[in-house]
């Protein structure tokens, strides 16, 4: 299916996820949308919930379900302990289409925290 119109949205809707990174490769599932809808990913956080220095690798795949090619949004970030690094903000924000999906994965598992803030848009 083909990306929504965006300059004639009817539903906008406010969205905020987490995930918890494993050292493996996955999924970011809530960032993938829907049939006719696009995904604005406005800010996501990294945060090491541990005593030791961690990185984190986040993202965005040509195809669904971490499938297709993984194009770097933020490539082996150390995050410093028991600290939090922003890895996406206003300035350098995107869109994630239902043909698509963002991956996450940690140097470490169950180090790093992440949250995402997006909207959910759509012209239907």
């Amino acid at each position: 299916m083909a990306n929504p119109n965006i300059v004639s949205v009817t539903k906008i809707y406010g969205n905020t996820t987490y995930i918890v990174a494993s050292a493996s490769a996955t999924t970011w599932t809530a960032l993938t949308p829907a049939a006719n809808y696009v995904n604005k990913v406005d800010y996501i956080v990294a945060a090491n919930v541990t005593s030791s220095a961690a990185t984190i690798t986040v993202s965005i795949n040509s195809a669904v379900s971490g499938g297709g090619t993984a194009y770097r949004i933020a490539y082996q970030i150390s995050v410093p302990p028991n600290a939090s690094v922003i890895l996406v903000d206003k300035t350098t924000a995107f869109y994630v289409g239902e043909a698509q999906s963002v991956v996450v994965t940690g140097g470490t598992a169950s180090a790093i925290e992440l949250t995402a803030s997006y909207e959910n848009i759509t012209d239907t």
